[in-house]
């Protein structure tokens, strides 16, 4: 198990992780009904902290942020020296909390995605792991939730049965809606991304060559260039300026942020 520690990657606070240690503290803390947030960043996310202050607030505030890209690895190794030898990718994140949580009788609810998604999701897993407990599954609405739904949301959830939420709204709304039901729910919070369509299969995944290389993005913007091009065109040059700016001692990335004085809370 390798735990270094949460590090300053251009202001955001990362956590030095690998599997092994990621899985251990999500299935502890289920095991004791807390209500714990973890979220796996890649570069898009950890640049939305970057740029928005409340947004640094909450993902500095989870309890555990593992560095879901090979580039935020890089990161951590060069600038902090922690010698990680792989990344804590989302959807084999999921997967291996999902196995554990099969092996020790831990029932998960999934939030996010279309019915389709879900359906696909749930075949998906229940084929990998014939005695995985899914205590429930809700699709995203796509929108901000009332105070209503989102008392009636967590009335469900805690209700299901469930030990462990896996999230899959999409970055940063997925982290929004961890760190703003963390405290009401009982349970560890999973920001996965988008681990639910690759998992249910309906969205390819790079192969391994381009993932070990940090090529994903490039991958991803091929398959999706009308909807990603913004993001990986305008956020990844920033990102690895700014990088440079901190490993060169040039430029101190304050960890602090702004409170959020209002609940975000999308669905």
């Amino acid at each position: 198990m390798r735990n270094e520690g949460k590090k300053n990657v251009i202001g955001i606070l990362v956590d030095a992780v690998d599997y092994e240690t990621a899985v251990e503290f999500i299935l502890r803390e289920a095991k004791e009904k807390r209500g714990a947030t973890v979220s796996a960043l890649a570069v898009h996310g950890l640049m939305t902290g970057v740029m928005g202050a409340e947004q640094r607030f909450r993902l500095n505030h989870f309890d555990l942020l593992v560095p879901d890209g090979q580039p935020v690895r890089w990161a951590l190794n060069l600038l902090h020296g922690v010698k990680l030898h792989d990344r804590v990718y989302g959807p084999t994140l999921t997967l291996k909390v999902c196995e554990r949580a099969a092996t020790e009788g831990l029932a998960i609810f999934l939030y996010g995605g279309t019915h389709e998604i879900l359906s696909a999701l749930t075949k998906s897993l229940k084929e990998r792991f014939p005695a995985i407990l899914i205590a429930g599954t809700e699709t995203s609405r796509f929108r901000r939730l009332s105070p209503r739904e989102k008392r009636e949301l967590v009335s469900r959830i805690k209700s299901s049965g469930a030990s462990i939420a896996l999230v899959g709204l999409g970055c940063p709304r997925q982290e929004v809606f961890a760190y703003e039901f963390h405290k009401q729910i009982s349970m560890p919070t999973l920001a996965v991304g988008a681990a639910f369509p690759f998992i249910a299969g309906l969205l390819p995944q790079a192969p391994p060559w381009m993932q070990d290389r940090g090529l994903e993005w490039f991958f991803r913007l091929c398959s999706e260039p009308g909807r990603l091009w913004r993001r990986y065109l305008y956020l990844n040059p920033a990102y690895l300026c700014l990088l440079a700016l901190q490993a060169l001692g040039i430029k101190r990335f304050s960890t602090k942020g702004v409170c959020p004085t209002h609940e975000e809370l999308y669905g």
